[in-house]
């Protein structure tokens, strides 16, 4: 285990490997970023629901194993290429975290204390137990603070850049489940995959990204019925896969 990431499961080689970038809300100690700690439990800071679905897809088999951030997106976006602007926010959704005001110094401390080894662990686990399929999944809110005439009527959202080999089976499968399904939505997947780009495209890994509405995760019910809807995603979208 480490402080930039947290596994749960086995990976296992030739089976389906879960990452969560932002399944986490954890702010360590040594970190102010000056905000309202209140805002630690909003859409700004974590992924809600990510670890407990996550952990319920591991527990009924259809997922091996999942690879989760250990903190907040706020300390560090994961999911952002290392140059990228917001990978240490200075606002988010219309909250100022003053805390991120880093010079380059204290920039290459968060980088190299928590980005780095995270995407270094998961390149360790695929180069050792090569997956069939990656699930990245992630959740977004019904609403933005900061756009609040924008709706979001989907349910699920299925994100995925150039490779596109899994996309249809994943959009009938969950459709087959009564969701309302966007395709490149709320936002595309051209434009915000850096992880699945890094580890999944780059290596030739069929994939699918999965954004769940968080008021579908909200309780333990909902979390385990999006479980059941994702199990039943996977394992149509791996009856496709190559032998």
């Amino acid at each position: 285990m480490s402080e930039a990431w947290r596994q749960i499961g086995t990976p296992r080689a030739g089976g389906i490997l879960l990452i969560g970038d932002h399944a986490s809300a954890h702010v360590p100690d040594d970190i102010e970023l000056g905000i309202d700690p209140a805002l630690l439990a909003e859409h700004i800071a974590i992924d809600l629901g990510v670890a407990e679905v996550a952990a319920l897809l591991i527990e009924g088999g259809a997922v091996d194993a999942a690879i989760l951030g250990g903190v907040s997106r706020l300390v560090v976006d994961c999911n952002r290429e290392e140059e990228a602007p917001g990978l240490i926010p200075t606002v988010s959704d219309g909250h100022a975290i003053p805390g991120n005001a880093l010079d380059q110094a204290g920039r290459e401390a968060r980088l190299a204390r928590f980005f780095r080894p995270y995407h270094a662990y998961i390149e360790q686990v695929i180069a050792a137990a090569r997956p069939a399929m990656i699930l990245s999944l992630h959740s977004f809110t019904p609403s933005l603070a900061s756009d609040p005439e924008q709706q979001r009527p989907w349910q699920a959202g299925v994100l995925y850049n150039e490779d596109g080999r899994l996309v249809a089976g994943a959009i009938a499968a969950l459709e087959e489940c009564g969701l309302i399904v966007g395709d490149q939505l709320p936002y595309s997947g051209k434009l915000l995959n850096a992880t699945m780009n890094r580890h999944a495209e780059a290596n030739s890994i069929p994939y699918v990204g999965i954004e769940m509405r968080q008021d579908q995760v909200s309780d333990a019910d909902g979390q385990r019925r999006f479980a059941d809807y994702l199990a039943h995603m996977c394992k149509n979208v791996a009856l496709k896969l190559p032998q």
